[in-house]
């Protein structure tokens, strides 16, 4: 791992960034959220833990709720359910329904067995300690409880890789700049069994591939600054480079129609 790599992965898990730059409030979330409404085929997350939970009652833990994507449709839709979401920011959980509860995952404050299913959902790179932390989420799991994981492939969007370099070069005036920060790097779907295979014995893995296409520059731009709170682990001035990328991706697109991103995503089922 550079040198560089290696500050980026410590960033990502930096507490004090996560709560008061990167989830200070859902801006940078919802844009990075957003650039899914244009793949092909579409995944519709939400609706797959609803009926993941199918079997559940009783309640729900939602660990690095964010905005409350995941919590909000399961409060709709099971209403039976009591749905606690826990964040590490205040500032991203005002405007979330209640109860929700301002926590390190690292360190949930429940009782053990409290709790019937247990989110996880995009967030398990950002701990610092990623063996303990899935251990503390078995912890307040009662037996026959499941654990919703989901992250994203070493593979997932190569294309903003790609361009971010090349824009980062072009900034720099070299041939190719430094890599953009990668979130699951850290928890990546192909290390994601391995993690928790330590603790749960049953796990099941739908990958959730698609393409997106787009025929303006702009949600991909919203996409790459809303990185804007690693900005100086990036190696490079930040807002120039996503001008720069801006400008490649539109000439992209006018040359060939559209930019192409792939992706591949998953989400985990996991039980004791």
């Amino acid at each position: 791992m550079t040198s560089n790599t290696a500050q980026q992965a410590a960033a990502v898990s930096d507490k004090a960034v996560l709560a008061n730059q990167a989830y200070a409030d859902g801006r940078h979330l919802a844009a990075r959220q957003s650039i899914y409404r244009w793949q092909q085929p579409q995944h519709d997350l939400p609706g797959i833990v609803v009926d993941e939970l199918a079997g559940t009652r009783g309640t729900v833990f939602d660990i690095g709720c964010g905005n409350g994507m995941f919590a909000n449709r399961l409060r709709r839709e099971r209403p039976d359910l009591r749905v606690v979401g826990v964040d590490i920011s205040a500032g991203i959980l005002a405007e979330m329904e209640k109860p929700v509860l301002v926590a390190d995952a690292q360190a949930l404050p429940f009782a053990d067995d409290s709790a019937d299913a247990v989110l996880a959902l995009h967030m398990l790179y950002h701990v610092g300690d990623i063996q303990a932390t899935i251990k503390d989420l078995a912890r307040v799991l009662r037996p026959g409880g499941v654990l919703l994981v989901s992250t994203n492939s070493d593979t997932d969007k190569r294309e903003l890789d790609r361009l971010w370099r090349r824009a980062a070069g072009d900034v720099l005036g070299i041939p190719e700049g430094p890599a953009r920060v990668s979130l699951s790097a850290r928890f990546s779907l192909e290390q994601a069994v391995g993690h928790l295979g330590a603790v749960f014995g049953d796990i099941r893995v739908r990958e959730l591939p698609g393409t997106i296409e787009l025929t303006d520059p702009a949600p991909l731009i919203a996409h790459l600054a809303s990185y804007e709170a690693w900005a100086e682990q990036c190696g490079v001035p930040f807002r120039e480079t996503v001008g720069r990328a801006h400008e490649i991706a539109a000439e992209t697109i006018a040359n060939e129609g559209s930019f192409k991103i792939t992706c591949l995503g998953g989400i985990l089922t996991c039980r004791q």
